[in-house]
């Protein structure tokens, strides 16, 4: 049977490349967001690939507990998941110099912790099989200081440890684990699109997502590497 790979918070930008490139090469795509208003959009720009679209919201653990069980019911057991989850319309980022410990936790509650529970729900059959790789985006400024990035900084650099720290652990017994560093804006990719709606006074760099997930099927196939980094920003 075909491998399958779940993307957890697909959008038109990174994560659609992501399910197009592991598509290509045989897998099932199973397409993962909060609502299903794109989904026809994206299962017919995947053409010849398997795909199944769900809607859940990957944050809420009952909803991921839900969809995870449906994917395995429906597409088949799952090999890879890529976890991507990215709000465009959320509260924003508060400096850290005036942000409060519930501002600092907000980030944590909202991305490192549905990693670590996607990791709870889908690590233990990996390791039985001993097989199958977990793919995680992450930011920029999870690996250097960057002050405009505020509250999502402490997060980031949490989730791009998490993930390092299982690359070593998993290392020897056949999962993968491997985060995408990405510094700069994604093409086609909903936060891009948010973004150049207001003038900012500056415009970052743009990252194009289908050389990101071409580099991820190669971190997927030679296993080797922990981190790939990605960036549009002139100095960090």
């Amino acid at each position: 049977m075909p491998k399958v790979i779940a993307v957890l918070g697909v959008g038109p930008g990174l994560g659609l490349s992501i399910a197009r490139r592991f598509g290509h090469e045989g897998f099932t795509t199973a397409l993962v967001s909060r609502t299903d208003t794109r989904h026809a959009d994206y299962r017919s720009s995947l053409t010849g690939v398997t795909t199944h679209t769900y809607a859940a919201d990957v944050t809420d653990e009952a909803q991921l507990t839900a969809v995870l069980a449906r994917i395995t019911a429906e597409a088949g057991e799952i090999d890879t998941v890529y976890f991507g989850p990215a709000d465009a319309s959320g509260p924003g980022i508060t400096p850290l110099t005036e942000a409060g410990a519930d501002a600092v936790r907000g980030p944590f509650e909202s991305i490192v912790v549905p990693a670590a529970r996607l990791v709870e729900k889908v690590l233990p059959g990996m390791l039985k099989r001993g097989s199958g790789a977990l793919l995680f985006a992450g930011g920029l400024s999870g690996k250097y200081p960057m002050p405009m990035l505020g509250t999502l900084a402490p997060a980031s650099a949490a989730l791009r440890m998490y993930v390092l720290t299982l690359h070593a652990a998993l290392r020897e017994r056949g999962v993968y684990a491997g985060t995408l560093t990405i510094g700069g804006l994604i093409d086609r990719g909903d936060i891009h699109r948010v973004f150049t709606a207001r003038d900012h006074g500056f415009t970052p760099g743009v990252l194009n997502p289908d050389d990101i997930a071409e580099k991820a099927w190669e971190m997927y196939v030679e296993r080797r590497e922990a981190e790939a980094e990605f960036t549009a920003i002139a100095a960090v």
